[in-house]
């Protein structure tokens, strides 16, 4: 996993749900100058066909309820469309079950996220059908917390 060496840190752990028990993973948002360094590293994600997994920051403070209900929806402090939310992120990809990624992105400051969470959808998404892309359900949550 990438390490920040920003004062300005914040991480998810990420579980599965429990139909989706083996998902494991974590997720790291570094403070850069230019925006957030997100890196992700999950495994365990089940087979869906296309590969791709819808990824997003969530408004809800907690990983509870039922399939994660909790986690509301997607992080949206300005009231955009989809898929221009500050919480949208890029999908997912597998690669036998595991995943990582690293991107960059200017939506949002760690300190907004703190607090947040973020979930691993079913399918990918589609980008366009509102509210959230058609991402399908909840299977793996993590909550935002400063390192």
């Amino acid at each position: 996993m990438t390490q920040c060496n920003q004062k300005s840190v914040a991480k998810a752990i990420v579980k599965g749900s429990e139909e989706f028990p083996d998902i494991r993973g974590e997720v790291l948002f570094c403070q850069k100058k230019n925006g957030v360094l997100i890196t992700a590293n999950v495994s365990g994600l089940p087979r869906n066909g296309s590969g791709f997994y819808g990824f997003h920051i969530h408004e809800g403070e907690n990983c509870g309820g039922d399939t994660f209900s909790n986690t509301l929806g997607h992080y949206n402090p300005k009231g955009r469309p989809h898929p221009t939310h500050s919480g949208d992120l890029p999908p997912l990809l597998s690669c036998s079950g595991n995943a990582y990624m690293q991107v960059i992105s200017d939506r949002f400051r760690v300190r907004d996220i703190i607090g947040r969470t973020v979930i691993i959808h079913k399918n990918t998404d589609d980008f366009r059908t509102q509210p959230s892309g058609d991402a399908g359900e909840k299977i793996a949550c993590g909550e935002i917390w400063e390192v």
